[in-house]
């Protein structure tokens, strides 16, 4: 039994402090329990169960992790996850440099931890089948997601769906939601458990206003990224750091910025042809951050400066189960 103990923990202890790259992303995650909450019940917007405990980022994908990711998996970019927009545009944060087979990507000044933008929803879940496959030369066609065809566009686009023990995958809806509005009453949430904003408020956010280098200058309670007018503007706003509008405006289970910034690509299939998008962005008003603001989807390639993502993850049971059984063991050794 004590050798079969020490194997275990020799095992877990490989698993989790086995030497990483200079370039290993790591996502700050919280955790979202009160699991078998039900649906928001406001009409006609029954979203929000969700059946199981799961932790998601914190905040959204930023230029800095995304680049990590190029500078693995697209030295040559045949699956088109560069946006040249990214460099071009002033609202971008990556800069691609060389030539192929040899790229490199390096985010912009100031704008490392700015969220990544000009991303498809094809885009997003090849960062998740990455994270999933252990990141390095992780795979981007298959694990969270099979994407068959290797080109930009996989074949089976519109049947995509997230695999069975995917650990890292883009939020579905139900997750997306509840990470933004879910609060129980018995917590000091709204009465019917869902509020109105990402930012645990029934009230209009307050305009967050950005320092030179993109950072919210006005952190405190309910302030989001968005834009003043009554509908939206595509040259007013712009990007701001994620986290950065401060703990006081945090939806309850710790996520910043789900309001707002850019919007959010989630794994809903809408209309059989869109992919669903939410949140809001920093050129919408604040009627896109509400929860019932629900995008009639968006095409899955479309990559635009108001287009982002966030990852969410369940470890793996079997890690959990070796974990416990490696702990069990140094206890009773000692």
């Amino acid at each position: 039994m004590r050798r079969i103990l020490a194997s275990l923990f020799l095992f877990c202890a490989s698993f989790f402090f086995a030497p990483q790259s200079a370039s290993a992303v790591t996502i700050d995650s919280a955790p979202v329990g009160n699991a078998g909450n039900g649906n928001d019940p406001l009409t006609g917007n029954l979203y929000g169960s969700v059946s199981y405990d799961y932790r998601i980022g914190t905040t959204k994908v930023t230029n800095t992790q995304y680049a990590a990711f190029l500078n693995e998996k697209a030295k040559s970019d045949p699956l088109s996850l560069y946006n040249a927009s990214m460099g071009s545009d002033a609202r971008g944060g990556i800069t691609q440099s060389g030539i192929s087979p040899n790229f490199s990507y390096t985010p912009k000044t100031d704008m490392g931890n700015k969220p990544v933008n000009f991303v498809s929803w094809y885009d997003s879940i090849r960062f998740a089948n990455w994270l999933n496959n252990g990141q390095g030369a992780g795979d981007t066609e298959t694990g969270a997601y099979m994407l068959d065809g290797g080109t930009p566009t996989p074949s089976n686009g519109l049947s995509i769906n997230r695999e069975l023990g995917a650990t890292w995958f883009l939020t579905s809806e139900n997750e997306w939601y509840k990470a933004a509005y879910h609060q129980p009453a018995a917590e000091g949430g709204d009465a019917d458990n869902y509020w109105l904003y990402p930012t645990a408020s029934n009230s209009v956010p307050t305009i967050a206003t950005a320092k030179g280098v993109g950072d919210i200058s006005n952190p405190g309670t309910n302030v989001a990224n968005y834009f003043q007018g009554a509908v939206w503007n595509s040259l007013t706003g712009n990007l701001t750091t994620v986290g950065s509008a401060g703990p006081l405006s945090q939806g309850f289970y710790g996520t910043s910025d789900q309001g707002g910034n850019v919007y959010e690509w989630n794994e809903a299939l809408i209309n059989g042809s869109f992919r669903g998008v939410r949140g809001g962005a920093f050129n919408v008003s604040a009627s896109f951050l509400q929860s019932s603001s629900r995008n009639i989807g968006t095409f899955p390639t479309i990559e635009g400066s108001t287009l982002g993502f966030r990852v969410a993850t369940i470890p793996e049971p079997s890690t959990l189960v070796l974990v416990g059984l490696a702990a069990w063991g140094w206890r009773r050794r000692r």
